[in-house]
């Protein structure tokens, strides 16, 4: 069994993938930016099942900073670069995005480089697929990237677009013997091991916190992040994943309004506040003039997408659950932390 690094092992995907790299025997070394989060780390592990005693180590390192990353990736064989950065706060400008998310891919390759790793899974995202195209696009897959330019394209977006270009830009030309497969998840969702969790985690416990008077006209993909993690082990280990990228999404996209209703059918009273009503555009975009969170889901509004896991499963052998197992997952895990109100 291998030594593989995983960077942002506080995160919700890095945290699920250490788990299952723990569970096939391998030994797993952590990026944390301070030495204060291993007991955090830790006790998300423990609330998934595992106790790694030793088999789980450390080390400090900073995605903007290079100092922590030559001893973080010595000795290891292959890296989980799940780290990346993902504001709650919409930044000012958008380079306060980008620079960190390029740069810090570039940081861990070129690290991974001279150490000798022999591949690095790079977890990017559909918002580098599925973006900046015109209406009607059809359905998307890993031949599809997102045009920075597009009026669609939030900060967010360009920045993992930029950041997976610019890995890929430089396997080409400077990666000696480093190999690369690139994982591209839709929103991810699932079992909450702690309060540190995604962003699409917040759209689920708005909804049964019943913070939303309504669903607005938005369409997301949906994967659970247990499968996220069981992809990324399969990019890391099989020789077909070598130089490819592969959509992580379940099943076909749903509407916010579906998601909601999955949620009123299977969670019973602990679902009594989530609204099934669409909200018209124009009450969206009239709450925007006073939210700048809502202002950014502006673009989207009445937008549908759509993705297929066609490649992977194909490729890698990857079989995800449904749609409704992974919200239903989220809400049950919300609930059983104690994370809604009350």
């Amino acid at each position: 069994m291998s030594t593989v690094l995983v960077t942002g092992g506080s995160g919700f995907v890095g945290s699920h993938c250490i788990l299952q790299l723990l569970a096939a025997g391998h030994a797993v070394r952590t990026t944390v930016r301070s030495a204060k989060r291993e007991a955090d780390v830790r006790a998300m592990l423990k609330a998934g099942g595992a106790e790694p005693g030793d088999r789980l180590s450390f080390a400090v390192a900073d995605l903007e900073h290079d100092a922590g990353w030559p001893e973080a990736v010595a000795g290891c064989d292959h890296v989980l670069h799940v780290a990346s950065p993902f504001p709650e706060h919409i930044p000012k400008h958008e380079d306060d995005l980008i620079l960190p998310a390029r740069e810090g891919a570039l940081r861990v390759l070129r690290a991974a480089r001279d150490a000798g790793v022999k591949r690095v899974v790079l977890t990017s995202s559909f918002a580098a697929i599925g973006y900046g195209h015109p209406a009607g696009h059809g359905v998307f897959d890993e031949a599809s990237w997102t045009d920075p330019a597009g009026d669609d394209v939030r900060p967010y977006t360009k920045s993992k677009t930029l950041a997976e270009r610019a890995a890929w830009d430089f396997i080409a030309q400077e990666g000696g013997q480093l190999e690369l497969a690139v994982v591209n998840p839709v929103g991810v969702f699932g079992p909450v091991l702690g309060p540190d969790y995604s962003t699409s985690i917040l759209l689920v416990q708005r909804l049964m916190d019943g913070a939303l008077p309504g669903c607005p006209k938005l369409t997301f993909g949906v994967v659970d992040v247990r499968d996220v993690a069981d992809l990324h082990l399969r990019a890391m280990t099989d020789p077909a994943a070598k130089g490819e990228r592969f959509l992580a999404v379940a099943g076909d996209f749903m509407t916010m309004r579906d998601i909601a209703r999955v949620l009123k059918d299977r969670l019973g009273a602990a679902a009594r506040r989530v609204p099934t009503r669409e909200l018209p555009n124009w009450v969206v975009r009239l709450a925007s003039l006073a939210d700048p969170a809502v202002k950014q889901i502006l673009p989207e509004l009445g937008k549908p997408k759509n993705g297929t896991n066609a490649k992977a499963r194909r490729v890698l052998g990857w079989a995800p659950r449904s749609n409704e197992e992974a919200l239903v997952a989220t809400a049950e895990s919300l609930v059983r932390l104690g994370l809604l109100k009350g």
